[in-house]
């Protein structure tokens, strides 16, 4: 009877312990999906790192770099994908800008009425959802159009969308002309020079009170004196004040500027090599561009750049008045450090470009949207003098280890330059259509835009930007979606 008991309890038992000792290769096994397994592959030409090249998506990098991770919040990877679309001219210096009917501009030396600048309008690129959409075309022609210059330049106010057309002739002036209605019509020239020699101009803009204007303009160029020349006006650009130091009176950093970057709180900022001579620093004016003080950059471990790069460091602002720089170090790699007070103090320089084993880097320019939502142009060399475009984009500047995106706006057999007519590097002297400097602006959807040059295709002036990606502006959500572009659209 025990026996009889003891067997069927063994009968009932047995089944549910086979399950338990099923070979493990039966069961399913269910892994969570991580932060960068998107609905899709990661584009060849896009890289998800963080600071000094650090693969994100190598854990074990990852961890011997001591990197506490936390992708949550603003700090969230995005899918992202870089690629550009040409204007149909050439282009020599590309400066660019964009009003808030959804225009891009951009500068085209020679290429205007009577060999005059262009300036480029590139309608329908802003919400394009098929190539067919954008066209380029020059807007620029007046009864009597300003002779070429040898540094054309182009920029647009971000709160009242005038275009400022401004040429230098032959080093020895300068002259100013604008358009409030998207370039349908253009004012008569006025000259914005008084004593100095012009070269290697600068122009911004701010939210400093003006009483002719609802903003102030401040230029800066390359002149007569041991640092840049700046000049103001305080009336959209009719009249401008005699050139004043644009730095500490007893400075001698050099006369090449950066770009200059205004702040809605009337600040204006712009960069360049140190007072003593070395190092980089942000020069501050908060009154209109008639004094300035140095406020240097932690450029201690990084070093600066000793080729055409050498006075770049780029700054740019962003809707919260936080400070962005941006420089070539001495190993010709990209660097970043932001300020919260105005440029009083910065955070720990960080090396941006993406974990590909880049050979230099050149051409820096930087530009933001919402507070910490920051975009990084430069050009880089992956061997053999090829040198592509890249972006660089935080969403979360200010997170402890903040992540970058990097797209490569060109694909691998399209580069941008790969010439031997620049034995040194064309991303360390003056290169083609780049000419000394690139230009970048977030439009008000958020979406990044770099202005460059493809040398490779005849020094055609590009717009390059994220196809796809997260907004630099308003809520952190995904841009709507464009069509790739690329040498197609050459």
């Amino acid at each position: 009877m025990n026996k009889l008991v003891f067997l069927i309890l063994a009968f009932l038992v047995t089944p549910s312990f086979s399950g338990c000792l099923e070979p493990e290769d039966k069961r399913t096994v269910i892994e969570e999906p991580g932060l960068f397994d998107f609905d899709r592959d990661i584009p060849k030409t896009t890289w998800y790192h963080y600071a000094g090249g650090i693969n994100a998506l190598d854990s074990n990098a990852v961890d011997q770099a001591n990197i506490t991770v936390n992708l949550t919040g603003n700090n969230a990877p995005y899918w992202s994908q870089g690629s550009y679309y040409g204007i149909g001219m050439t282009t020599f210096e590309p400066t660019m800008g964009i009003t808030s009917n959804d225009n891009l501009y951009m500068s085209s030396y020679g290429n205007g009425p009577e060999g005059s600048t262009a300036i480029v309008q590139c309608p329908g690129l802003i919400g394009m959802e098929d190539l067919s959409d954008y066209s380029c075309m020059n807007v620029y022609d007046p009864l009597t159009p300003v002779p070429n210059s040898n540094d054309p330049y182009v920029y647009v106010d971000k709160w009242t969308d005038r275009i400022m057309k401004f040429d230098m002739h032959a080093l020895a002036g300068m002259t100013v002309e604008w358009s409030d209605d998207d370039g349908n019509s253009w004012s008569p020239p006025t000259f914005a020079t008084s004593y100095s020699v012009q070269d290697h101009q600068t122009i911004g803009s701010s939210l400093y009170p003006a009483f002719g204007h609802p903003t102030t303009w401040v230029f800066c160029v390359n002149g007569n004196w041991a640092a840049p020349l700046c000049s103001t006006s305080f009336d959209g650009g009719l009249t401008w004040s005699p050139e004043v130091p644009g730095a500490p009176i007893d400075c001698n950093s050099g006369g090449l500027s950066a770009h200059i970057e205004g702040a809605t709180d009337g600040n204006f900022y712009r960069g360049n090599v140190g007072c003593n001579g070395s190092g980089y620093s942000i020069y501050r004016s908060t009154d209109g561009g008639f004094t300035w003080t140095e406020h240097p950059l932690p450029t201690e471990e990084s070093g600066t750049a000793d080729t055409w790069n050498f006075e770049e460091a780029q700054v740019a602002i962003d809707d919260e008045n936080n400070v962005h720089a941006m420089w070539m170090g001495l190993d010709n790699m990209p660097y970043y450090a932001y300020s919260r007070d105005q440029g009083n103090s910065w955070s720990d320089a960080m090396m941006l470009a993406p974990p590909i084993g880049l050979e230099g880097t050149g051409f820096p320019v930087v530009t933001a949207g919402s507070e910490g939502r920051v975009a990084f142009g430069y050009v880089g060399d992956t061997g053999n003098q090829t040198w592509n475009g890249y972006m660089t984009i935080l969403t979360d500047a200010f997170s402890d280890n903040p992540l970058f995106t990097t797209v490569q706006i060109n694909q691998p057999e399209d580069p941008i330059d790969s010439s031997d007519a620049y034995p040194i590097g064309c991303g360390y002297e003056r290169c083609g259509g780049l000419g000394d400097f690139l230009d970048m602006a977030v439009d008000q959807y958020g979406r990044p835009w770099f202005s460059l040059a493809n040398n490779d295709a005849g020094e055609i002036g590009i717009f390059a930007t994220i196809a796809e990606g997260p907004s630099l502006r308003g809520d952190l959500i995904e841009l709507n979606p464009m069509p790739l572009g690329g040498n197609l659209t050459l």
